[in-house]
């Protein structure tokens, strides 16, 4: 027969300090939760009759005790059942409980393969430390009148001591904890701060949720529309990821703790809270979330939120943790932003807001590339007809307007799929892919009308010398071959043109 189902003899008064010195070494030098919990079942049947046995830890916040341990006749499980403490005499009164006969209709938990075959009688003990409720442990037995006064003495003597040691080793696994997160957010933050690309950003801030806070699902949210209130997704990831887009108004109570309070907000019920909007409900799984604003340029410019599919308590630290990573996302996304509009502009005509040469010879490769392969490519140049002269008649402000409201029509006429580029002083560039040359001579005749009828081009008579050329994989190699054949095609167009404008004296 194991010793947990042996009855153990009542220890005598020095026997017993015996007992609670080794009691005291084999708990306090035990710092991981599952051995501690084996420690406490193995000490208590070294002196109490533990068929069944069970630890339970309280949470007050809640009200909510869980079964974190428990034995029947030597098989061990660590099942979470949980119920409310409350309804626990032991723990609601605080002091240890013993029954000795009828023990299913007194208890809680009762301990046994089914009806026929179950506990009859029990002692527990409520484990309190520096006036904390911890939780509680029981032995029972499967005969009745088991136990005696000094059974029970016993048994709460063991959960003083266990009260302490779960106590450290709760602090202990705390302390560890928030050292992982700590060495996690360092190495999150590295990682963020040194990625330049917004989307990337996104993407890790997302991964850095879901591991430092294991939750089910993370989103990111950027505030848009006027004043910034509404809320679109613009990443998430984990098992319950909301649909990148989604948005919301936060006009109400969770826009206003999140965008004017500054603080984070914590929803434990998901289903029921007032807090969550009609409109967002919709998409959620029951379940309990947490969120924290992203301050980015000194000001909410986003959100960033985590969520737990079943109910969780998540408590102020887990607040704080989220802050912090939504510190280290702030300064990312800004530095990324920053990054993204330097690089815009490297790439960017200053004056017409157009794609610059640059930025047209990294497209331009990528399509001929792509026509090599079969694609169809068209390149169309533009040159605005002595457009020096309007220049030096009429002076440089006026150029630069003749030079934007052209890039505009330009802009306009143009498919997203297309790209139009300043090519260089009055030249400009259209590359049309998966067009041929009747579409692209359709696109020249819209902007030819939108020439004339323009109120600033319109009132200066301009014209534009055109040419175009449609990609030759046979007789066409570079980038440069079909430039300067769409070059080509323009000059024997001008070549049917006056050298000067008609203008008034």
């Amino acid at each position: 027969m194991p010793k947990s189902e042996a009855r153990a003899e009542p220890p005598k008064s020095t026997e017993r300090y015996r007992v609670f010195l080794d009691t005291t070494r084999a708990l306090t030098g035990t710092l991981s939760s599952d051995e501690l919990f084996e420690a406490i079942h193995r000490e208590t049947a070294e002196v109490l009759e533990a068929s069944g046995f069970y630890i339970s830890l309280y949470d007050q916040g809640r009200d909510l005790a869980t079964v974190v341990y428990y034995a029947d006749r030597g098989d061990v499980s660590r099942v979470g059942v949980a119920y409310r403490g409350s309804d626990s005499e032991v723990i609601r009164t605080q002091r240890a409980s013993m029954v000795n006969e009828h023990l299913d209709d007194r208890s809680l938990l009762v301990l046994g393969d089914d009806d026929t075959d179950v506990t009859s009688s029990a002692i527990s003990a409520p484990m309190i430390h520096k006036g904390r409720m911890i939780g509680a442990i029981s032995a029972q037995s499967y005969d009745a009148e088991a136990y005696s006064e000094d059974d029970l003495t016993m048994l709460q003597g063991i959960a003083d001591l266990s009260a302490v040691a779960i106590d450290n080793a709760q602090q202990f696994a705390e302390l560890q904890q928030r050292r992982r997160e700590a060495e996690q957010i360092e190495e999150i933050g590295r990682a963020l701060t040194s990625e330049r690309d917004p989307k990337e950003v996104l993407g890790k801030v997302i991964a850095a949720v879901l591991a430092v806070l294991d939750v089910d699902g993370a989103s990111v949210w950027l505030c848009e529309g006027p004043n910034g209130k509404v809320g679109r997704i613009a990443d998430a990831g984990g098992e319950i990821s909301l649909p990148v887009g989604l948005t919301w108004d936060l006009d109400g109570e969770l826009g206003e703790k999140l965008l004017e309070m500054h603080k984070p907000v914590i929803i434990d019920d998901l289903a029921s809270s007032p807090l969550v909007p009609d409109a967002l409900r919709e998409h959620l799984e029951a379940g309990s979330s947490i969120g924290a604003p992203l301050t980015i340029a000194g000001r909410v410019g986003g959100i960033l939120t985590a969520g737990s599919r079943r109910p969780r308590h998540f408590t102020d630290d887990d607040a704080a943790v989220l802050q912090r990573l939504a510190s280290q996302a702030s300064i990312a996304l800004e530095n990324a932003r920053l990054h993204a509009n330097l690089q815009a502009l490297s790439l960017t005509d200053p004056l017409t807001g157009l794609p610059n040469r640059r930025r047209l010879q990294i497209h331009l490769d990528k399509e001929v590339a792509a026509a090599r392969r079969g694609r169809s490519l068209v390149v169309v140049v533009f040159d605005l007809d002595n457009f020096k002269h309007y220049n030096d008649t009429f002076g440089h402000l006026v150029g630069d307007d003749i030079l934007r409201a052209f890039a505009q029509i330009l802009d306009d006429e143009n498919r997203a799929m297309n790209l139009v580029a300043r090519y260089g002083g009055d030249e400009f560039m259209s590359v049309l892919s998966e067009s041929d040359a009747d579409g692209a001579r359709f696109y020249v005749n819209r902007v030819k009308d939108r020439l004339v009828s323009d109120a600033i081009l319109g009132e200066y008579g301009l014209g534009v010398s055109i040419g175009l050329a449609e990609f030759d994989p046979a007789s066409m190699k570079s980038t440069a071959d079909v430039i300067q054949a769409a070059d080509m095609d323009m000059y024997s167009a001008k070549g049917h043109r006056p050298e000067e404008p008609q203008t008034e004296s």
